[in-house]
């Protein structure tokens, strides 16, 4: 009994103490909730001042040789050796031979046509002589200078129709256009620079049987080429020929200006783009080049300039108005890849510069200070 009297005894005044010593935690608590600390962003912002916007038009493609040949032989032989290798890269100066086509047996028919004529107009001279002696000195004069190792000279002028029988009677004048058709195709077998440039292609190398017809290669001139680019048909009335253009490479190092010299008087059907041909000289262009080029297309006044991402969705961007963000309406009237073109934007007017995340009408902002920083 006694025990059991203890134990009770024991366990209330464990339970006591529990629940005093509970209250002085509860107690000490402080029950009253924080007040929330209003948290004021800071702004980049920018005043605006309307001016005139150029519109500029980005293209971009790949340079093209403006003078470039495309080398076909017309006639056969064997392919000999010259003073450079007929290589892609090589360097030629106007006049220099880029081909020399083997001609010894070619040669040869030609100079029997040739002494063919010169038999011809040996055997008529006699008949001219006695016959017609007021133009005999004129072609005694045109066989003097009748050389073979030459090229033949231009038959004289026949004055009269009875010249004009008695030579076309003999064949004279037949037997020389077959020479000068030969010593034509005899050129042939050589072929020469026709400027200053390089072979960007060569489909043969020396000791080759070259056929008639037969593609041998491409020389080009390495000082001015063209830019094919295709612009918006809604930019057609003002692309202009003689305007200049702002041209890079894809790395941005190089700069260089152009000009449209051709814009193409048909629309593609399929893109509705027109096609413009700008030329562009300069140090280290290649064949082939890709270049990105800025075509001015028109003017905006009474406009301004921002980043694309300043544009919401509803054609609206944020503006400051005694510490508070505020949304106004704009007119945007053309689009970059990075920036957008807005009309309606009073002078004046203070707008953010930069994008914000969580922006919201109302909101409580500091403007940002540069001359603090």
């Amino acid at each position: 009994m006694r025990k059991l009297i203890i134990s009770a005894l024991a366990g209330g005044v464990i339970i006591f103490v529990s629940l005093y010593f509970a209250g002085l935690i509860a107690g000490s608590r402080d029950m009253r909730r924080p007040q929330a600390q209003k948290v004021v962003k800071t702004v980049f912002v920018d005043t605006v001042s309307n001016g005139t916007v150029p519109i500029v038009v980005p293209a971009n493609g790949n340079l093209n040789a403006k003078k470039r040949v495309e080398l076909y032989s017309e006639v056969q032989g064997v392919f000999r050796p010259g003073s450079k290798l007929f290589r892609a890269g090589q360097e030629y100066r106007a006049g220099q031979t880029l081909i020399r086509i083997d001609e010894n047996e070619y040669y040869a028919s030609v100079q029997a046509a040739k002494s063919n004529l010169y038999n011809l107009l040996t055997s008529i001279m006699a008949d001219l002589r006695l016959d017609y002696p007021e133009i005999y000195p004129k072609w005694q004069t045109y066989l003097n200078g009748f050389d073979l190792e030459k090229t033949t000279p231009t038959l004289p002028k026949m004055d009269s129709e009875k010249e004009k029988f008695f030579i076309s009677g003999r064949q004279i004048i037949s037997n020389y256009y077959n020479v000068k058709n030969l010593e034509s195709r005899l050129s042939k077998h050589t072929i020469t620079a026709p400027f200053d440039g390089v072979l960007a292609e060569a489909l043969v190398t020396e000791g080759t049987l070259i056929r008639s017809g037969q593609k041998l290669g491409e020389f080009i001139n390495t000082g001015v080429y063209e830019l094919e680019v295709s612009v918006s048909k809604t930019y057609g009335d003002v692309l202009r020929v003689g305007r200049k253009v702002e041209l890079a490479n894809l790395d941005g190092t190089k700069t260089y200006t152009g000009e449209v010299i051709r814009v193409n008087g048909r629309v593609d059907q399929a893109s509705q783009t027109i096609t413009v041909f700008i030329e562009v000289s300069g140090e280290n262009l290649k064949e082939g080049q890709y270049l990105e080029a800025k075509l001015e297309a028109r003017e905006e006044t009474d406009a301004i300039e921002i980043n694309r991402s300043l544009l919401l969705d509803n054609n609206q961007i944020f503006v400051v108005k005694d510490s508070i963000l505020d949304l106004m309406d704009v007119n945007p009237v053309y689009f970059t890849d990075r920036t957008v073109v807005l009309k309606n934007v009073p002078d004046g007017e203070v707008i953010v510069s930069r994008p914000m995340t969580g922006a919201y009408a109302g909101m409580l902002v500091k403007i940002y200070d540069e001359s603090k920083s």
